[in-house]
């Protein structure tokens, strides 16, 4: 007697089967034909093919482009734009150190980013002494506050930040809050309805909500920044939130942020302005927002964006020339290290040119998954003369480079593939032999805290721990 039901079950049973192998087919066809780097359109397809179900949920979730509507138009960034390329072209020296003229270049022509001198600065190592330098500054806000935050935080630091947000906003000082919607999950939304009944004016950046969710998950605001009155500002790679000031169980945060006075807040009011009208569609442009601002130091610094959208990777593009630049010595701090591979190329050819490359980060990092990516690069940094250091004390968050006590970079860009083609950026190029010769100084003092990496002492760790690295490396483009 034939069994209908049985038939019946194994035809449905088919079906799924057959209907799911052609819908990881036909994903593997348009990850192929995205024509991505080959690195991760193979990483792609190993992820769908060797993680059928997982592969095919991280990948509609994570790995599908969304570049529709993040573009501003022409018109509207030429009118946003007019104000400080008017306040950049009235300088009458540019003063750019010899050497340099290409990187400036660069960013000038990628990015629209103009190099204003005349700035002060002053470098934050500390989450304490930056958050009493940022609540100094929001307290003396008299026009307008913008502040942005990867992590904006309900906790100490969070709740004392807003209450200065909301003060100045019951004063008549227009506040402005933009926090990155992932960035910020763990944050119950009354926190920032609070803010807004008190006249803040809180955005979120690339809201993750069904359905909406696999289009925007990817591409997240990573920037910190912080404009008041349009003559100050910060930048770096501090969020809003406890454990910047008070560390992690296993030691202190280290991170570095920056202060600037001049006309490079211009650069970072720039980059609030394009985000906010993003997130609002409202375009601002007033004079209040890019007032005349007189000489206040002797440095000269470009405010460079990156973002996901777009097609070149302006920081990346820029790292890599400045790396080649270097004639001395090269010295980068990053809690992650996952380069592309042009960016470890030339990491590697600066080094046996006989560049003095140095690489910090940390013993231990916040994320299993990315420290083992990260250490699956060390040998390959170590066998072409590049020192490694890991740091010690605690969580190394800091994203710090300098070179040839002339160029020091500071912001929110890590050496990873996130930072470098998922995440929007915005790094300080600082161009001034004082404040190069505090970052160096900050840096030397940092590596009296590392452990310094040799290869031949690398080499003989656990095969086991090779393995997994070498596995995660693998994945090190989607991570």
């Amino acid at each position: 007697m034939i069994d209908w039901q049985e038939i019946v079950r194994l035809i449905a049973s088919w079906s799924v089967y057959l209907i799911y192998l052609a819908v990881i087919v036909s994903t593997i066809w348009v990850v192929v034909l995205e024509n991505r780097s080959p690195v991760k359109t193979i990483a792609w397809v190993l992820v769908l093919v060797f993680l059928p179900v997982i592969g095919l949920i991280f990948y509609f979730f994570f790995g599908r482009t969304h570049r529709r509507d993040l573009i501003i138009s022409r018109r509207s960034y030429g009118r946003l734009m007019k104000r400080p390329e008017a306040e950049y072209l009235s300088q009458a020296d540019k003063d750019i150190p010899v050497g340099y003229e290409g990187l400036v270049a660069l960013f000038q022509r990628t990015n629209r980013s103009f190099p204003y001198a005349g700035n002060s600065t002053e470098i934050y190592a500390s989450g304490a002494e930056w958050i009493v330098a940022l609540l100094r500054e929001l307290q003396q806000a008299k026009d307008h506050i913008h502040l942005q935050s990867y992590i904006f935080a309900d906790d100490e630091v969070g709740l004392r930040v807003r209450e200065v947000l909301e003060e100045k906003a019951r004063q008549g000082v227009k506040v402005r809050v933009i926090y990155d919607d992932v960035g910020s999950w763990k944050t119950p939304q009354p926190f920032f309805d609070h803010m807004m009944a008190e006249g803040v004016e809180v955005r979120s950046f690339l809201k993750v909500r069904f359905p909406l969710f696999t289009n925007k998950a990817n591409y997240r605001n990573h920037r910190k920044l912080a404009v008041i009155d349009g003559h100050v500002g910060f930048i770096g790679g501090m969020n809003l939130a406890e454990r910047y000031v008070k560390g992690v169980e296993w030691g202190i945060w280290r991170d570095t942020h920056l202060l600037i006075k001049g006309k490079a807040v211009h650069g970072l009011q720039t980059s609030f302005l394009l985000d906010w009208y993003f997130a609002d569609r409202t375009l601002l442009t007033s004079r209040n927002c890019f007032p005349v601002i007189g000489n206040a130091g002797n440095s000269t610094i470009q405010i460079v964006t990156s973002s996901p959208v777009l097609p070149g990777h302006e920081i990346v593009m820029g790292l890599i020339k400045a790396i080649g630049n270097a004639k001395r010595y090269f010295y980068i701090q990053t809690p992650y290290f996952m380069p592309t591979e042009s960016m470890l190329n030339a990491l590697q050819t600066a080094a046996m040119a006989g560049v003095d490359v140095r690489l910090m980060m940390p013993e231990k990092a916040d994320s299993r998954l990315v420290q083992w990516g990260s250490r699956s690069y060390v040998a390959d940094v170590l066998e072409a003369g590049v020192k490694v250091f890991f740091y010690q004390k605690g969580f190394l968050h800091s994203k710090m480079m300098v070179s040839d006590d002339q160029l020091t970079t500071i912001g929110s860009t890590n050496m990873d593939f996130r930072s470098f083609e998922h995440n929007f950026e915005a790094n300080a190029f600082i161009y001034d032999q004082e404040v190069a010769s505090q970052a160096r100084d900050l840096f030397l003092a940092d590596q009296k805290d590392c452990r310094q990496i040799f290869l031949k002492q690398w080499e003989k760790r656990p095969r086991r721990s090779k393995v997994v690295e070498s596995f995660i490396r693998l994945m090190s483009p989607l991570l």
